[in-house]
């Protein structure tokens, strides 16, 4: 193996499993491997390479330390990063397929834990919105999360969310089906020219299991993310009483006990929010879901927090 002496700095711009591909402050385009099992690389890093010219690759042989990070439990409980240096995440649903909404609620949980700004796209708005899913979307706004209603087809409010990213680092994330591959296309033009030649060269697989950042117009980059039927974020990465729920945190002071959670203590604020209609009662059982999910995982998850 010979690799050059003098390393250089990247950002990962794709990332499949220990495939990565970087691009250095000139603007090359490498491929790459972090060096290393224990080194951990993901989407939108910032790292040091060497370049293995026998190979015509990059090893990433460090990360820079990370502004933000959004993590997800993996089966054993472990916290595993999924996006790196995120200033914005972009959490798209849409009128059909139906929304998955306890999904929606555990982004927004992890990209608040994270203190990564959140926004909530709803895509193929020229669909009828029930009124149930209208009710949802506002007890999301009153929380203090925006909603940016869209449509990639017709196109509509394709100019907003462009303008809403600009200047940051997002990251495109949701169920499969709403819609996400369309929204790129829409704000990255030449998007089906980059989308998934590192996967298709290196493994043979579908383009859309590989994460990518692309450049956008007028500034700032986009990280879309494939598809899930799931997500659980990162247990120790939960704030402990709260759980990234912004209204539990606004009424959990008035609970009679400071170390209440909120499902069967006496003279809980939050229960009692719920059941006057204060607090969506949705958001109220999705905290007690993930709350039931923590604990679940709690003896087999090392390093937990609080």
């Amino acid at each position: 193996m010979t690799v050059a002496a003098a390393g250089f700095d990247a950002q990962v711009i794709a990332a499949f499993g220990r495939h990565l591909r970087v691009r250095d402050r000139q603007g090359r385009l490498l491929e790459a491997r972090p060096f290393g099992r224990r080194l951990s690389v993901v989407c939108g890093d910032q790292v040091r390479c060497e370049l293995d010219t026998r190979h015509a690759e990059a090893h990433v042989v460090g990360v820079h330390p990370r502004r933000s990070c959004l993590y997800r439990s993996n089966a054993r409980g472990e916290a595993e990063p999924v996006f790196a240096n995120l200033t914005l995440l972009l959490v798209a649903l849409a009128p059909l397929p139906a929304p998955d909404l306890f999904v929606v609620d555990r982004y927004v949980a992890a990209a608040t834990c994270a203190a990564v700004r959140v926004m909530l796209v709803l895509n193929k708005c020229e669909l009828a919105i029930t009124p149930e899913l209208r009710t949802e979307l506002d007890a999301f706004a009153a929380a203090g999360y925006p909603i940016l209603e869209c449509s990639a087809r017709a196109p509509l409010g394709i100019a907003a969310l462009r303008a809403g990213c600009a200047g940051a680092l997002a990251a495109l994330v949701g169920q499969s089906g709403v819609g996400k591959s369309s929204l790129v296309r829409c704000l990255v033009p030449n998007v089906h020219i980059e989308t998934g030649e590192l996967v298709r060269e290196v493994e043979g697989r579908h383009t859309t299991t590989a994460s990518h950042l692309y450049e956008l117009e007028g500034g700032g980059q986009l990280i879309d993310a494939p598809g899930v039927r799931d997500f659980a974020p990162a247990l120790t990465h939960l704030e402990e009483r709260t759980l990234g729920f912004r209204e539990i945190a606004a009424l959990a002071p008035g609970c009679r006990f400071a170390d209440c959670r909120h499902v069967r203590e006496p003279d809980c604020a939050v229960r009692a929010a719920a059941e006057s209609g204060a607090l969506h009662p949705r958001r109220l059982e999705s905290y007690r879901r993930l709350r039931r999910l923590r604990e679940e995982l709690a003896p087999r998850t090392p390093g937990r927090r609080g």
